[in-house]
């Protein structure tokens, strides 16, 4: 099922998914903890995909959890890619049996990894991929403004070219404040962008964790998440279990407010997240 009817005014209920990354060995680990996800029946599972990159091991993965009867949505990062690559990687992709893709520009490289200019933005990609295929297509938000955007408004302005170009859905980056969220979805309305927007949460871990995807990223932490996260640093335990009720917190109050589906960044742990949708299993 692409996208598109996936997030439908005729769903009844928040649309639940998951996304993983293909680990550098082991796939029998996490196949587990996906077939643990599994229960939680989610639309789909959004796999982390370099077409240009490691593409031949993550189609590996792709096609095993195929196989485990989930649909699956690939990345595709153009900033790494040649047009040849993406449209092969394209091609091969539906010949699978994929309906559903995330076009992201990706990270710029470091010096020894090949960096091509066939694709400058991801809204370049979206256009090149709507054009030549009947996929549909996801693209990513950034309720706080993505870290190289000079601010929120010029980012937004970014988002609707990729809108424009063809995008289907807007998957958000994580966040802790679900105001900024809030905040972020009457910006886009005023701005003509009315896809749906699905919040991405992501379970707090580690102490290690937060500080790496804030140092990445543009992410609030909230005074009682970092007095948390203080408190609890060497107890990882008492922390995982912090991060569970928080962000069970921040999926019943978006639930409340409407949104359409809740996507979950799993880091390739099923822990976490089953305990969250077990919280929250009333509000579904």
């Amino acid at each position: 099922m692409k996208l598109k009817e996936i997030y439908s005014d005729k769903t009844p209920k928040p649309v639940i998914s998951f996304e993983v990354f293909p680990p550098h060995s082991d796939y029998n680990k996490l196949l587990k903890e996906i077939k643990i996800l599994k229960n939680y029946n989610p639309e789909f599972i959004s796999l982390t995909y370099g077409a240009g990159g490691k593409g031949g091991k993550s189609f590996e993965l792709l096609q095993q959890i195929k196989s485990l009867g989930i649909n699956v949505m690939p990345h595709f990062i153009c900033i790494t890619s040649s047009k040849e690559s993406i449209e092969s990687a394209l091609v091969k992709m539906e010949q699978t049996g994929v309906e559903n893709v995330l076009a992201l520009r990706g990270d710029i490289p470091d010096t020894d990894i090949k960096h091509y200019f066939d694709f400058n933005h991801a809204n370049d990609l979206v256009k090149f991929i709507k054009d030549r295929t009947n996929l549909s297509i996801g693209v990513a938000g950034y309720p706080e403004g993505h870290i190289e955007s000079q601010d929120l408004f010029s980012d937004i302005q970014n988002l609707k070219k990729k809108t424009e170009a063809g995008a289907d859905v807007i998957f958000t980056q994580l966040f802790f404040d679900n105001q900024k969220y809030f905040d972020y979805i009457e910006i886009l309305k005023k701005e003509g962008i009315n896809l749906p927007v699905i919040p991405g949460i992501m379970p707090i871990i580690s102490e290690k964790q937060i500080t790496k995807m804030t140092s990445m990223a543009k992410i609030t932490v909230p005074h009682i998440v970092r007095e948390k996260i203080e408190k609890y640093k060497d107890d990882l335990k008492s922390l995982q279990n912090f991060g569970i009720d928080y962000a069970t917190k921040q999926c019943i109050e978006l639930i409340e407010k409407g949104v359409e589906g809740l996507h979950f960044f799993t880091l390739n742990k099923s822990y976490s997240t089953s305990k969250i949708l077990d919280n929250i299993k009333g509000e579904l």
